[in-house]
């Protein structure tokens, strides 16, 4: 991998899909899909996948000119982060969905596990290889973890969710083996129910997400976060599940902590990991303006040196409008600059 700069920065997963492409009035007006929603998209079957590369394409050239350092696809090809590589797999039912709760309470159509959880192939390889394909720059791609998808499932064949969880388990373990393989400099595993979740995430999801990374090789990250901004409103004063991820072989851990105003002292239970740290408010489209980012990311300096810090947004840009989303996305790269040039005079 091309070596980072001091403080990278870098988007979490997604970023905003253009109108053209997907119906954006019809995602935001819905929780995020569990199980296929193949009535989202705007073009045609036969000519989707050549729109979705098409518009995977601007989204890289767009992270190019905002000066993001590691760059991803943007998950444009997906109707939410989880439900790409969940109706990939075998065992499951999605044609006949079940329900769950998602994490506001809702109930909401979800896969429905019938079998044993198989990955048949490997399913983002091909999103990987055409990100490395079109960019210089180092790049990521995001992974649901299997905690997350095993609470977004119902479970109609093993004898509880741990098993279902540890299933789900196997199927990421050997698809990030397949993504590092294919050229990802880092892959990151989407553990939001972690967050939503506690006590089952201390009872087997840390277990699940440990055997996901069993033999990975290279650098992997975990993103813990309070939900969509778009979706929901409320923010927790912290966090109900993060300490638990010191222990965790995953070498960068993604939060956020712009719109919650967090207390940064959570980073003292972290001091062996690099932070991936979320300064970017997702629930206003406002630009905020360099400085205020870079502020932001001052007050972590009191509890980790800016090497283990990568700068990004507090979740996914999906819902953004595209505008405001490059241009917090140059806010970004502003303020990394700006906290760059005060290291280097300062050292």
């Amino acid at each position: 991998m091309t070596p980072l700069p001091l403080l990278p920065t870098s988007l979490v997963g997604s970023y905003a899909q253009p109108d053209w492409l997907i119906d954006r009035a019809k995602l935001a007006g819905r929780f995020p899909p569990r199980v296929r929603a193949k009535e989202l998209w705007r073009v045609e079957p036969a000519l989707l996948a050549e729109a979705q590369d098409d518009a995977t394409q601007l989204a890289i050239r767009t992270q190019e000119r905002a000066g993001l350092d590691l760059l991803t696809d943007g998950e444009i090809r997906r109707e939410s982060y989880s439900n790409h590589f969940a109706t990939a797999l075998d065992g499951v039912d999605v044609d006949n969905p079940g329900t769950a709760l998602d994490r506001s309470g809702h109930p909401n159509p979800v896969p429905r596990i019938t079998g044993p959880i198989h990955r048949p192939h490997p399913v983002q390889v091909r999103d990987l290889e055409f990100l490395r394909a079109n960019t210089d720059r180092p790049v990521k791609i995001t992974v649901p973890g299997p905690f997350t998808m095993s609470q977004q499932a119902q479970n109609d064949h093993y004898p509880d969710l741990e098993s279902a969880a540890m299933g789900y388990a196997a199927a990421v373990n050997a698809e990030v083996k397949d993504l590092f393989a294919a050229g990802a400099d880092v892959v990151q595993i989407d553990e939001p129910y972690m967050q939503a979740r506690p006590d089952a995430a201390r009872a087997y999801g840390l277990a699940a997400l440990n055997a996901a990374l069993d033999g990975v090789t290279g650098t992997t990250a975990v993103h813990i976060c309070f939900g969509y901004a778009a979706i929901i409103h409320e923010r927790p004063e912290g966090y109900s599940f993060l300490p638990e991820l010191a222990g965790s072989p995953v070498q960068q851990v993604s939060i956020e902590t712009a719109q919650s105003g967090l207390d940064l002292g959570v980073l003292t239970d972290l001091a062996d990991k690099t932070v991936i740290l979320g300064v970017i408010d997702l629930s206003n489209p406002e630009v905020e303006t360099a400085e205020i980012v870079a502020d932001r990311v001052r007050r972590a300096f009191r509890y980790l040196p800016p090497e283990q810090l990568v700068i990004a947004p507090d979740c996914g840009m999906k819902y953004l409008p595209r505008d405001s989303a490059a241009g917090k996305m140059r806010a970004m790269s502003g303020a990394a600059a700006l906290l760059r040039a005060e290291i280097q005079e300062g050292r």
